[in-house]
């Protein structure tokens, strides 16, 4: 084995010929595949996670071809309503009524019973419908939101995205420390987009551009699982499964709940798997036509390195958790957060150090194991060869440097606040 610099040059010892690689990571041969995973699979998941990373992969497969061979689905058709999505709905506006039959059973406990034990009875059941009624998502005090105000340049850049998309902009920006993105409805008719900020400040200027097409892809598309009423059922569901989970160490009264909860744990979750089985192929879709609109949007290089830094998101928080525990047991930070300063500076440097035989090793072992952002989205290998076997095209907005300098000058105060906060607590802990 000769070694120069950071490279590695070795023989492989399965086909013989001469591997080049980076000695900070994975040894292998692009030839024969020797070592592409020498992790393995690993522990697969259980239960409905388990069956929707299935269906994410088997649907996933099926719409990659249909979508390749230029067949139904084209982007105009992501908002259709299909036969299973309005199942869905059928389903979800059933969940919801029993929701509601329960609060009337609570109001009728309660006039019926007035004055009596009877009131027990209904406030029991108010209280239970109250629990389960559809949540729209609203902003709360721990969320890190940047307003128009703060950040008009941002905002600015969103709204011209949406504009090129034919739909409106979002109603508000929040920025947390996860290395992931993503759109919901706020309240009823608001629009809000998180930004994960380890994930934005590894990605160019056009792969940005790319991640806030493909967001905004979501809303224009129609995406089933994310609309008020599917997404709060889901939400409510949740919340019963939450109530009929076995206790752990029980003592004889609680073995026996346990055990008379399993029928109603064992309804629950087959509904779940059901409304999920209802809605995963139009989710499929719709992230596919919404890789569609960031290609559009960023450009098909902007989109394609935007699939590859998802590849490589395990690298981001490796890097986060290795630099936030040195400077700690370094004592830098421990209490204050200081030292914090270039911590973005360098994540985004070793993002950029990646060699590309990791970015082909990890495209291979993606295919292998059927790699998905989670277990809603295509596999990530699939959703990249569909960009790449399309015809090549141009964005449609672009940022140059002195804008994308004025973005970062407005998400300044947050990079650093967030910063010190990672290093003073530990990544995964804020």
């Amino acid at each position: 084995m000769r070694t120069a610099g950071e490279e590695t040059v070795a023989s492989c010892p399965q086909c013989g010929v001469d591997i080049r690689t980076d000695k900070r990571f994975t040894i292998w041969c692009a030839a024969c595949d020797w070592n592409v995973d020498p992790q393995g699979p690993g522990e697969e998941k259980r239960g409905l996670d388990r069956a929707r990373r299935r269906a994410a992969q088997r649907y996933g497969e099926r719409l990659f071809t249909e979508l390749r061979g230029g067949g139904a689905g084209g982007e105009g058709s992501g908002g259709r309503r299909t036969v299973s999505g309005s199942l869905a709905y059928a389903l979800a506006l059933a969940v919801h009524g029993v929701t509601l039959a329960l609060a009337a059973v609570g109001v009728w406990g309660l006039v019926a019973g007035w004055g009596g034990l009877g009131m027990v009875f209904g406030v029991f059941f108010l209280a239970l419908a109250w629990s389960l009624r559809p949540r729209l998502y609203r902003l709360s005090d721990d969320d890190r939101v940047l307003s128009r105000g703060e950040a008009p340049e941002l905002y600015a850049l969103i709204d011209e995205v949406a504009a090129a998309m034919g739909t409106r902009g979002v109603d508000a920006v929040v920025v947390d420390v996860d290395a992931n993105a993503g759109v919901t409805h706020l309240g009823l008719r608001g629009r809000l987009l998180t930004i994960g900020l380890p994930l934005w400040e590894v990605l160019s200027p056009q792969q940005r551009i790319a991640l806030l097409g493909h967001e905004l892809g979501h809303f224009t598309h129609g995406d089933t699982r994310q609309g008020m009423v599917v997404g709060t059922a889901w939400r409510s569901l949740s919340t019963w499964l939450y109530y009929v989970q076995p206790m752990p160490d029980p003592n004889v009264v609680q073995a026996v709940t346990n055990l008379a909860c399993v029928p109603l744990r064992l309804l629950i979750t087959g509904v779940m798997a059901l409304l999920d089985l209802l809605t995963a192929q139009s989710s499929q879709r719709c992230e596919y036509l919404a890789d569609a609109a960031a290609a559009r949007i960023g450009s098909t290089e902007g989109a394609v390195g935007l699939m590859d830094r998802f590849l490589v998101t395990d690298s981001v928080v490796t890097t986060l958790q290795r630099e936030t525990n040195g400077r700690r047991m370094r004592g830098r930070g421990q209490a204050s957060g200081q030292g914090a300063d270039d911590l973005w500076e360098v994540l985004a440097a070793h993002m950029d150090s990646i060699p590309e035989s990791e970015y082909e090793r990890q495209r291979r072992v993606g295919a292998l194991r059927g790699h998905s952002v989670d277990a809603s989205h295509p596999p990530t290998h699939l959703r990249r060869r569909l960009l790449l076997d399309g015809t090549p095209v141009p964005a449609l907005v672009t940022a140059d440097t002195v804008r994308s300098e004025r973005i970062a000058g407005e998400l300044a105060d947050l990079r650093g606040t967030l910063a010190r906060e990672v290093v003073r607590d530990g990544y995964g802990n804020v």
